[in-house]
């Protein structure tokens, strides 16, 4: 077993990055953040704060954090790169990083989504693209705070000649990593479980337990569901389980009569959000005027549009988020309002 430690350079100290790459550095790797100039202040006077499974506040300080591709490359060598931004800003980072891709190591992409893969290839090319995914439920506070609400796991693609070492501190660092053959797979699995009462969570501002107890919204959750399902299906991938999410049963769930489906569901997403709101609803009321929803029903609809498969329920609801995010409808327009939101799909 190699136990040399590892140099790693991680793209964005949000939940995702400041988690794995916390946990990482807690571990005994080196690992230096790229980030933008204010979050790097912030990060370099307090460190990162994790609280972890065990309950146990622990803090990484000093951090070592840049705030440019140039002083990236200084503080190298690197083994690999840790890709952990919002899949609405891939398209500005990777114009900023392609100058610089061909001096940096491999990337491994823990964004969601099933398209991040290819936009990094533009610049590393796609054999130095590492796919991989969180399931574990994190909750975050100020800049570099993190608490794990429920531990699962890391999946990270085989194949490439890192994945068997990124595993190996991984597990060390309590990441639960587990290598996956199929890497489409496991992208794919992980956006079904980021679709379940995301979208219609910000557009009605409504809490995922709301959703469900809706007959109406329950069906309309199973609809999409049944859309991506086909999508892939179409491109012969297959569900697969991620580490402590049984994906391969919310499919079947979908498949079933929606009498029989609904408490699946519901215990699906009540396991699976922890104690926060889903990810666009955080996003739609944070001002932020970007959602993912472009990343993952969106990418439901053009995968749909290239195979020849219906999508209408993912296409309205990414027009209808992105309206209330853009500011072409207002903030309020659907919320608490599920009837209007279902006459309109």
């Amino acid at each position: 077993m190699n136990n040399e430690p590892l140099s790693l350079l991680v793209f964005g100290a949000g939940a995702i990055g400041a988690y794995v790459g916390g946990s990482l550095a807690l571990q005994g790797q080196r690992v230096v953040f790229l980030e933008r100039p204010q979050v790097a202040e912030a990060l370099r006077a307090r460190g990162v704060h994790l609280v972890l499974n065990d309950g146990v506040p622990r803090q990484v300080a000093p951090l070592h954090v840049v705030t440019s591709p140039e002083e990236a490359l200084a503080a190298g060598p690197f083994d690999a790169a840790l890709f952990a931004l919002k899949s609405f800003d891939s398209p500005a980072f990777v114009e900023q990083i392609a100058p610089f891709a061909a001096n940096l190591p491999p990337v491994v992409c823990l964004s969601n989504g099933v398209e991040n893969e290819a936009m990094l290839a533009k610049a590393w090319g796609m054999e130095n693209v590492i796919p991989a995914t969180v399931t574990t439920a994190i909750g975050r506070g100020r800049t570099g705070e993190i608490r794990v609400e429920r531990l699962r796991g890391l999946g990270i693609a085989g194949g490439h000649a890192l994945s068997a070492r990124l595993l190996q501190v991984c597990t060390q660092a309590g990441l639960q990593g587990r290598l996956y053959p199929n890497a489409a797979s496991m992208k794919w699995s992980k956006m079904l479980t980021n679709l379940l009462a995301n979208a219609t969570s910000a557009i009605l501002d409504m809490t995922p337990a709301e959703i469900f107890a809706h007959p109406g919204l329950c069906a309309l959750e199973v609809r999409q569901l049944r859309e991506a399902l086909a999508v892939m299906h179409t491109q012969g991938i297959p569900v697969t389980d991620l580490p402590g999410t049984p994906v391969r049963l919310l499919a079947l769930g979908a498949r079933l009569p929606t009498v029989i489906s609904r408490p699946l569901l519901q215990r699906a997403v009540g396991k699976g959000r922890g104690s926060k709101m889903p990810s666009f609803h955080i996003d739609l009321h944070s001002g932020r005027n970007k959602s993912e929803v472009t990343y993952l029903n969106g990418a439901v609809v053009r995968f749909g549009e290239r195979f020849g498969i219906p999508t209408p329920v993912n296409r309205k609801l990414t027009d209808i988020l992105l309206d209330l995010t853009e500011g072409r409808r207002p903030l309020g327009d659907y919320a608490h309002r599920p009837e209007k939101l279902l006459e309109g799909v």
